[in-house]
């Protein structure tokens, strides 16, 4: 008798969100997910919709959780990065994906200029940073022609420079954009509402680890969730991905 492997065997999860995510990723594991792992994914999606700040988020990747590299890289949202050169030694379920500050990078696949001027955000979750100045978590654009990135020594969102300097503590960094003229920005668990007016975005896709630009300067953090899409609350989205990397911290054996 031969046996055969069915991906979401253990259980099934009501919200088809999630059950589409981990089939997804058990496919691309080559095995079920531990029940315990799948339920903080359920938890978080099932959060980020009772937050109502779920269908602001067109592009993300847990990097987090899944067994193998290629099953982290299954989009929880949104069209699958493509892979710069990062390999399976790279990859902790636990803690996310490391960079080498050199040439490992994903690009997201999402067009810069695909959610309006006045109304998105882009965050990353960093269970560990770096200190090289001008290394950005994520990235697109020219430094403030039409830029929307996250950085881990500054922050841009379509507008402006924000330094905050080199951070020293991991965490959600964050901007949205819900009007012309305001932007907030959140690190260190703290946002912070900055009167900058907003610019036309540039049309290349962001890319996560970098910017994407000729000359970026590459991180070396390790990133376990990043996120792309219209403006939402950006301390809700800290909660509850700072639940669920902590949930599959505790779920892996």
């Amino acid at each position: 008798m031969t046996l055969v492997w069915r991906p979401g065997y253990i259980t099934t999860f009501a919200d088809p969100d999630v059950q589409s995510y981990l089939t997804a990723v058990e496919e691309a594991d080559g095995q079920s997910l531990e029940y315990p792992v799948a339920v903080a994914i359920d938890e978080f999606v099932r959060g980020c919709k009772n937050d109502g700040i779920w269908d602001a988020i067109k592009a993300s990747c847990i990097l987090a959780g899944a067994r193998t590299l290629s099953g982290a890289l299954v989009p929880l949202v949104g069209t699958a990065p493509t892979n710069f050169n990062f390999v399976d030694g790279d990859y902790n379920r636990e803690t996310g994906l490391k960079g080498n500050g050199v040439h490992k990078y994903l690009d997201s696949n999402r067009n810069n200029n695909a959610d309006p001027q006045n109304n998105n955000h882009n965050a990353s979750y960093a269970t560990s940073t770096h200190n090289v100045s001008g290394s950005m978590l994520i990235g697109a654009g020219g430094a403030g022609a039409g830029s929307n990135n996250v950085a881990s020594d500054f922050v841009r969102n379509r507008s402006g420079l924000f330094s905050y300097g080199t951070f020293a503590s991991a965490g959600l960094v964050g901007a949205s954009r819900s009007a012309s003229n305001i932007l907030a920005v959140r690190h260190s668990g703290t946002t912070f509402a900055n009167a900058l007016s907003s610019i036309t975005p540039s049309t290349d896709t962001l890319w996560i680890f970098r910017r994407n630009g000729g000359g970026a300067v590459v991180s070396s953090a390790r990133i376990a969730f990043y996120s792309i899409g219209e403006s939402l609350d950006l301390a809700a989205l800290d909660t509850r991905v700072s639940d669920l990397i902590t949930a599959i911290g505790a779920a892996i054996p």
